[in-house]
């Protein structure tokens, strides 16, 4: 049933609990997963000093590989997973990669670690829900 599953992840808690779900199916189904992480970096727009926008997106990047390697090594199961980093709006490029990929499924965390940018934006995982052109699961 499912070829291709994108599990976007941002190191929380809820994302975790996705990957789990995530990992279950694609063994299930015979899935590859599509891991994303997306390096947000919009705040950086105010920084003058080019070194400095640098060295913020560099640590944004490698917390996007930490992130990703937390996945891969919670594959116990052997699922072929291929890691991918985007760079810009988390629920932009979620859709971005869903529809390059033309993925089957995209499981969610239900909330990731901005609670503030939830409130004033609306989630992550709404956005998606709303806008995705495939099934999404949103794990609580």
């Amino acid at each position: 049933m499912y070829k291709k599953i994108l599990v976007p992840t941002d190191g929380s808690e809820f994302a975790k609990k996705a990957q789990l779900h995530a990992i279950y199916l694609a063994k299930a189904t015979g899935a590859e997963i599509i891991a994303l992480s997306v390096s947000e970096n919009h705040f950086i727009n105010g920084i003058s000093s080019n070194d400095e926008i640098e060295q913020l997106n560099e640590l944004l990047k490698d917390r996007c590989e930490k992130d990703l390697k937390q996945f891969e090594d919670m594959n116990e199961e052997d699922v072929v997973i291929s890691p991918v980093i985007k760079e810009g709006s988390p629920a932009k490029s979620i859709l971005e990669v869903a529809s390059e990929e033309e993925v089957d499924l995209i499981v969610i965390g239900s909330s990731g670690k901005s609670g503030f940018d939830r409130f004033i934006l609306g989630s992550v995982s709404e956005k998606v829900v709303h806008t995705a052109k495939c099934p999404v699961l949103i794990v609580h």
